[in-house]
């Protein structure tokens, strides 16, 4: 099997020829220096870190598992040592702020590094990225003392992180949550219950484990509005400073999964557990939406991660792999990659990939311009498209990623479904990013039920507004890339319309919600691609090669652009024709 090849050619491309990535730097205090040549090279020795460390133990890691013996949680061989390797080069803190020790690099760094993590070993990235999501949170929410004693070990990555949300009778329904949180006098809370789905809940990597737990004070209201937010760890401070006095936590058992094995996924049980409320009390779930919201963007990342290195395989396979005669017959066998067939797999995956990997970066500068611009006009437009793409991100990078594994799997044949080539397991590891924080469809309901009355509707005006007006200033030579890109947009502004004059409906709201959410991110991807393209064509040369981008981008146009107008008229369709059923004829 060819190894994992980290994208950075690709990554440049985006950055300097789309993004213009060192103009919009300079715009942002504190990120003037930090350019596109310095990002690569923190990428390319990451990816490299990625591709020679993490890969080699993704096959070993889902062949053993975790174990879980006399209470302690055993990860499989090499896991400990490759994630201290990672914490001393400095990866954990490459976004980190740099008051607590991290390196401040901005997060569409980030991201790319996230996204060559989920490529080469997929649950190994979840303990760096739920650790992040946790510093996050604390960062927002938590008072100083907090952050002081918890967030330099955290970025260091001496410490790591995991949210403990999920109740086994509520799902994501954390209204119904029942683990309770009892004051004492000094001002910290004893924590009692049990929660379900933790991942990297507990390790054998060393040093504290830093848990964010949702519970309720005695005198909470019912609902969400009676939640509030608390930092658990495995070890307490005490008094001389050491921190080894256990906490009252443990691990239940290991959930057994159809796939990430490598990742421990625990069961929790608190018995009185010592806790330290994060924010406000009853305000708990405000503030663990600022680690979910994060989560829900590197979660859409891992599927984009998954998908490129499913394709990488395939495309190598189908480079080797001889059978069958060419199509005039007059050769054979000949690599299945002259097949059309194959070639539709394949590029069908590229044009996902490649385009999503664009939203993706367009999308983190905006998280950028908002948390850095001097503008908070500027600030506050660039966080509300974050806000509308949140959903958008998680829920179609991750059907995409699947969707790729699913198709390069196939490329390989009965050879995919056997585990020596390592394939099978990239299709059930890359099935839980479509479940974990949020199912899609939950993702799909808070686009079509919530973000798209933002700011009383103007915000997905806004962001459309700001496509067409891209899109049109684009060369005239790519008439036939721009105008069924912009026919699609027209689609997609009057569904947009229609679904918000029926916004009080939930019901319609809902049923719409998943076509919508495709429909909207197939949009976006050709609004992506249309940049591509022009960003080539002024660049380079026209030869064959240099025209890959243009050629992907027609092959987006014509072979999955089509499929908004199919999206347009079932969401159209209302919540009738599911309506209708009775609940005994389902």
């Amino acid at each position: 099997m060819a190894a994992y090849a980290p994208p950075i050619e690709d990554i440049g491309f985006l950055l300097n020829d789309v993004f213009g990535f060192d103009a919009v730097m300079a715009g942002l205090p504190g990120y003037e220096e930090v350019t596109a040549e310095l990002a690569l090279t923190v990428l390319a020795e990451g990816g490299r870190f990625c591709a020679e460390v993490l890969e080699p133990l993704n096959r070993s890691g889902d062949e053993e598992g975790c174990r879980l013996t006399d209470g302690m949680v055993t990860t499989p061989k090499g896991f400990a040592e490759a994630y201290r390797a990672f914490a001393e080069a400095g990866w954990t803190g490459l976004s980190g702020d740099p008051a607590y020790g991290g390196q401040g690099l901005p997060r569409v760094v980030q991201i790319l590094l996230d996204e060559m993590l989920s490529s080469a070993n997929f649950s190994f990235g979840l303990f760096p990225g739920l650790t992040r999501g946790a510093v996050e949170a604390i960062g927002h929410h938590a008072g100083d003392a907090l952050k002081e004693a918890y967030l330099p070990k955290m970025i260091s990555g001496e410490w790591t992180g995991a949210m403990a949300l999920t109740e086994a009778h509520a799902g994501t329904d954390l209204g119904l949550l029942k683990t309770r949180a009892e004051p004492l006098a000094d001002g910290r809370y004893r924590i009692t219950g049990g929660k379900i789905f933790i991942s990297s809940g507990d390790h054998d990597f060393g040093g504290n484990i830093v848990h964010l737990v949702l519970a309720r004070l005695p005198d909470a209201p019912a609902g969400v509005k009676g939640i509030s937010l608390f930092l658990v760890p495995k070890f307490l401070p005490d008094p001389a400073g050491s921190g080894d006095q256990r906490n009252g936590f443990s691990v239940g058992a290991l959930e057994h999964k159809m796939g990430i094995h490598a990742q421990p996924t625990c069961v929790m049980n608190y018995d009185g557990a010592i806790g330290f409320l994060v924010g406000e009390p009853g305000r708990g779930l405000n503030a663990m939406f600022t680690m979910m919201n994060a989560e829900r963007l590197f979660v859409g990342i891992q599927g984009l991660g998954i998908g490129e290195i499913a394709l990488q395989k395939a495309a190598a396979y189908a480079h080797e792999r001889l059978q069958g005669r060419s199509a005039d017959g007059t050769r054979g066998p000949v690599p299945i990659l002259e097949h059309a067939d194959v070639r539709r797999m394949l590029l069908t995956g590229r044009a996902l990939t490649e385009g999503g990997r664009a939203l993706a970066i367009w999308t983190a500068l905006q998280m950028d311009i908002a948390a850095r611009h001097p503008d908070p006009e500027a600030a506050k437009a660039a966080d509300g498209f974050v806000a509308l793409l949140t959903p958008v991100i998680k829920a179609a990078l991750t059907d995409w990623g699947f969707a790729i594994t699913v198709e390069a799997q196939q490329v390989f044949g009965g050879h995919g479904y056997i585990r020596e080539w390592g394939m099978e397991q990239y299709v059930r590891d890359a099935r839980i990013a479509q479940i974990y924080e949020g199912t899609n469809g939950v993702q799909a309901m808070d686009l079509a039920g919530r973000k798209l009355m933002m700011e009383g509707g103007e915000l997905p005006r806004r962001f459309f507004a700001l496509m067409r007006a891209e899109i049109e200033e684009a060369p005239s030579s790519l008439g036939e890339l721009t105008r069924p890109v912009l026919a699609a947009l027209a689609d997609l502004e009057a569904t947009t319309s229609a679904l918000q004059e029926k916004a009080a409906d939930v019901a319609e709201a809902n049923a719409a919600a998943v076509d919508y959410l495709r429909l909207f991110a197939l949009v976006a991807l050709g609004w992506m691609w249309v940049r591509m393209a022009a960003a080539e064509a002024a660049g380079q040369d026209n030869g064959t090669k240099a025209q890959r981008k243009r050629k992907l981008a027609a092959l987006f146009v014509a072979r999955l652009l089509p499929q908004t107008a199919g999206l347009k008229a079932a969401v159209l369709s209302g919540a009738r024709p599911l309506a209708v059923f009775q609940e005994d004829e389902i």
